[in-house]
């Protein structure tokens, strides 16, 4: 893929105006890399438009972050990013506002909570690029051998699945992963189905709430405290393991998003899907996670960025991507036509929690460092020995100093 460097038309590009994109890679191996995916969009586009070409670097979700902010920082940001995060860029005025960029019919063609979540201080800024939701996955023919019908509707009916899974003999009855690859996505998912969040209703930090220290509580004390979470401590326990470990057969109940369904399917897993249970019955929302699309002022190229964004976010685009990575359209044409199509059933579960879906505060330029802090820390909460308020009261400081000192 092309080399980056900050640049519109140049003498040797010819006319005509070169765009550059930094995108994340969400393929697991080479033959589905994003290379692919973007390769093909660009190929048609610049068949339809001779003035523009388009270089895209695809980069590690380990790695593209963090490149993306020393190009930033070194003066040659690219023209657009595809990346986790844009609140910073934003306050540091370095992004486009999406009304300067897309059409009206494309920009009020985004999912209203998604568009929502893109705006720093009422400004739209991210556009998202792909979602998700969480659900709770759980494996049929471990629940037939420890006698469970159906699945759990609240905390109580889980723990007491978790309970009859481990009398069966089963490896991980609740697989809990608070380890540092992803803990605030399942932390996020426990204190929404507990009644709150990250931040209150206007978003001010919230981590040391009653309800959370609630929810934390009773995981400690109902699951890890039990046994019921297997040998490896949830504070040390990653995503990808556990996911990895329910592609094996070994755990009866955990949350997952909607890659699980292949990865479960290829491993020949008879696997069920529900809402996610609430305190006292279904959750009143799941978490939702919504990768960004950003531009950047620094090359100029207004205009040209914003008509190939509006490509982008065609349907047949958004679609192309959705499927290709099991993953969530992020607008509402692109979603009623997956919801009617019967190729994607398997997403249909993560489709019903999206309209209620909650979303990381990822408009508070203070979050990439909350965020960061939850991973490390928010595991030990559930330790044997620890005190799940004294960590949540140390992390909701860490949160109000990150914020004051952001402004966010």
């Amino acid at each position: 893929m092309a080399t980056l460097a900050g640049c519109g038309a140049t003498e040797t590009n010819g006319p005509g105006v070169t765009l550059k994109l930094v995108a994340a890679d969400y393929g697991d191996s080479k033959d589905n890399s994003s290379e692919k995916y973007w390769d093909a969009l660009v190929e048609a586009y610049e068949k339809d438009n001779p003035g523009v070409t388009v270089d895209v670097t695809v980069l590690s979700w380990n790695d593209v972050d963090r490149e993306v902010k020393k190009m930033v920082d070194a003066g040659e940001a690219p023209d657009m990013a595809q990346i986790g995060t844009y609140a910073d860029y934003a306050d540091a005025d370095k992004l486009y506002e999406v009304d300067d960029l897309l059409s009206i019919p494309v920009q009020a063609n985004f999912l209203s909570q998604l568009a929502d979540a893109g705006k720093v201080r009422r400004i739209p800024y991210g556009m998202p690029f792909a979602a998700s939701t969480r659900v709770l996955f759980y494996n049929k023919e471990l629940f037939a051998e420890a006698g469970i019908k159906s699945a759990p509707r609240d905390w109580k009916e889980l723990a007491a699945d978790a309970e009859a899974l481990n009398k069966a003999g089963v490896k991980i009855p609740y697989a809990l992963p608070l380890g540092p690859e992803e803990a605030q996505a399942e932390a996020m998912q426990w204190l929404v189905s507990g009644g709150t969040g990250y931040v209150d209703n206007v978003g001010t930090y919230q981590l040391d709430s009653e309800e959370s220290v609630r929810t934390f509580t009773w995981l400690q004390d109902e699951l890890v405290a039990k046994g019921l979470t297997g040998s490896t401590a949830p504070a040390k326990l990653n995503r990808a393991d556990a996911f990895a470990a329910f592609a094996r057969g070994e755990v009866g109940m955990l949350n997952g998003h909607p890659s699980l369904t292949r990865i479960a399917a290829d491993q020949g897993v008879d696997y069920g899907t529900a809402a996610m249970p609430g305190v006292d019955g279904r959750a009143r929302a799941t978490m939702g996670v919504t990768d960004w699309m950003m531009a950047f002022k620094q090359n100029g190229n207004r205009e040209e960025i914003g008509h190939f964004l509006d490509y982008v976010y065609s349907d047949k685009n958004v679609l192309a991507f959705a499927r290709e990575y099991d993953l969530l359209p992020v607008t509402s044409s692109a979603s009623a036509t997956m919801a009617a199509d019967q190729d994607d059933a398997d997403l249909a579960p993560f489709l019903d929690e999206l309209p209620t879906a909650e979303f990381y505060p990822a408009g508070k330029t203070s979050w990439a460092t909350v965020s960061a802090a939850v991973k490390q820390r928010i595991g030990r909460a559930v330790d044997p020995n620890a005190k799940p308020r004294a960590v949540l009261e140390q992390l909701q400081q860490t949160a109000s100093t990150a914020d004051q000192r952001s402004g966010s």
